[in-house]
């Protein structure tokens, strides 16, 4: 077996124990996991090996962290989410120790997972364009139900900035993105 089947392995029994399931009974983190690495493949096929790794285990064990032992305001969420890229990082990091990483592609994965050098760093990027890319296809639509236009307005621009310019294009290819929505896309 590889070390990289070896850390898709660990990622995935991690979560695994996710109490979180979906309709068909499956872990959620789990699925986000396998969903993240489809579209990796897609997007990135040549990705590094720490590129994956940070893919499959962008939120590794998320569940652990509930959402509401922060205040449920902004600065709570930014807290949460903040400690949350902490989390997956050092866990990530273990995983590829025990997997027979070195230091670099370590620290690469580590620095991927906390979003150092978004829109600077290649492979940050390449997380962040495959994170945008899951939650367009998997979780944008249940996210939207109920929620204000105009405040589903301000998620969909936030997302939109997120993405590198080849992304956007292959958002707009990809997704009937309905007008206002698309405008975002192409900004």
């Amino acid at each position: 077996m590889t070390r990289l089947q070896t850390a898709f392995d660990a990622i995935d029994k991690a979560n695994s124990a996710d109490p979180h399931l979906d309709a068909e009974g499956r872990p959620e983190a789990l699925l986000y996991g396998q969903r993240m690495t489809a579209e990796q493949e897609t997007l990135y096929p040549d990705a590094s090996e720490p590129v994956r790794i940070a893919c499959r285990g962008q939120h590794v064990e998320r569940f652990l962290l509930p959402r509401d032992a922060y205040p449920m305001d902004r600065a709570g969420y930014l807290a949460w989410r903040t400690e949350q890229g902490r989390r997956h990082a050092a866990r990530i990091a273990g995983i590829m120790r025990e997997a027979g990483y070195d230091g670099d592609d370590i620290a690469a994965a580590e620095r991927m997972l906390t979003k150092q050098g978004i829109k600077r760093d290649p492979e940050v990027q390449a997380l962040e364009d495959v994170a945008c890319f899951t939650f367009i296809r998997w979780y944008m639509g249940p996210f939207a139900e109920g929620r204000d236009p105009e405040e589903l307005q301000r998620i969909v621009e936030k997302t939109a900035r997120k993405m590198s310019t080849m992304a956007r294009a292959r958002a707009l290819g990809e997704f009937a993105i309905p007008e206002p929505f698309a405008a975002a896309f192409r900004a």
